[in-house]
């Protein structure tokens, strides 16, 4: 009889034994579930928004919605392990994370930003670099940028910027100015010397920059500024671009040359209000130094070749040769 009663009294044991163990291994499991193992739809790729002032539970809230924990009690119970001083900001979500790595990180104010290579090229003007700029960064406020930038249209220099992906409107601003600032400082003495305005003198080069390649650009400096001496209008395609959106001489007609606005040079004297784009400084440096020469007009052929005319009547033959 005590044979048996030691007997189950073991198997009892060893039964109990296995069912805690196995209900450890499951509670474990689950811990391990919740602690170390990103949700299925953790949202990678996407950047993470902390507003300053944000509680603890406010930002556990944000991180269970967006799919960035599980649980938002093991959120919680690690930030009040660790520390309580959790950091606002735009955080990268750039692969899968456990909420011990999102809590670790939003504690520590581990971004994980990477600055983004942006080539602004001579010649776009602000619109055309918000698209570029929107192509290239998180959230990028494009309509912001523009409104923002019209006012520097001509002085928002074409380089190579590295930019956070977070980066705001006004900050690409400022930074895109100060490098023009400091890129004309070598010319400064030369714009002095010129007798121009540095608003004259960017805004010649605005048009230049978008008329012509790079080894004509002094001597249609030349035969620009000449035209203004003599009172005669620009006559210049380019500027057609802030008049009804066209950039190409092919789609401008004979109705557009028509067109009421201030940047019609074909209707107005003298250069336009503000620049038309945002030229380098080669354009810079032509427009303040242009090649003297006998002619008044110019054009390129379909392999860009460029072809000068010192008469009305040799410009429209120069045309019908190498356009037509």
């Amino acid at each position: 009889m005590n044979f048996f009663a030691n007997t189950y009294s073991t198997v009892k044991e060893n039964a109990t034994s296995v069912l805690f163990s196995a209900l450890g291994i499951f509670l474990a499991a689950i811990l391990f579930h919740f602690t170390f193992s990103a949700p299925s739809d953790f949202p990678t790729g996407k950047l993470l928004s902390i507003d300053q002032g944000t509680s603890v539970g406010g930002i556990a809230s944000v991180l269970k919605e967006g799919g960035v924990i599980r649980s938002e009690f093991v959120f919680k119970v690690f930030v009040r392990l660790f520390g309580t001083n959790l950091k606002a900001g735009d955080y990268s979500l750039n692969r899968k994370q456990s909420v011990y790595s999102i809590a670790s990180r939003l504690l520590r104010g581990e971004y994980g930003l990477t600055p983004v290579r942006v080539t602004i090229p001579e010649g776009l003007n602000v619109n055309e670099i918000g698209n570029l700029l929107a192509q290239n960064l998180y959230h990028f406020d494009k309509k912001k940028f523009t409104e923002l930038a019209a006012d520097y249209e001509g002085y928002l220099f074409p380089d190579t910027y590295f930019f956070l992906p977070t980066v705001k409107p006004d900050e690409i601003i400022r930074i895109m100015n100060l490098k023009f600032q400091d890129s004309i400082k070598s010319i400064s003495p030369d714009i002095q010397k010129s007798g121009h305005k540095l608003a004259d003198i960017v805004t010649m080069a605005s048009i230049i920059e978008e008329e012509c390649t790079a080894s004509m650009m002094r001597k249609v400096s030349g035969i620009l500024w000449k035209r203004i001496s003599i009172g005669m209008p620009l006559q210049v395609d380019s500027t057609f671009v802030y008049v009804n959106g066209k950039r190409k001489s092919s789609d401008i007609t004979v109705d557009d040359l028509k067109i009421n606005s201030p940047y019609n040079t074909y209707t107005n004297r003298g250069l336009p209000p503000t620049p038309i784009s945002n030229p380098g400084l080669m354009a810079l440096k032509a427009a303040i130094n242009p090649e003297s020469s006998p002619y008044f007009f110019y054009l390129t052929d379909s392999k860009g070749v460029a072809h000068y005319a010192a008469s009305f009547d040799e410009h429209i033959e120069n045309k019908f040769r190498y356009i037509k």
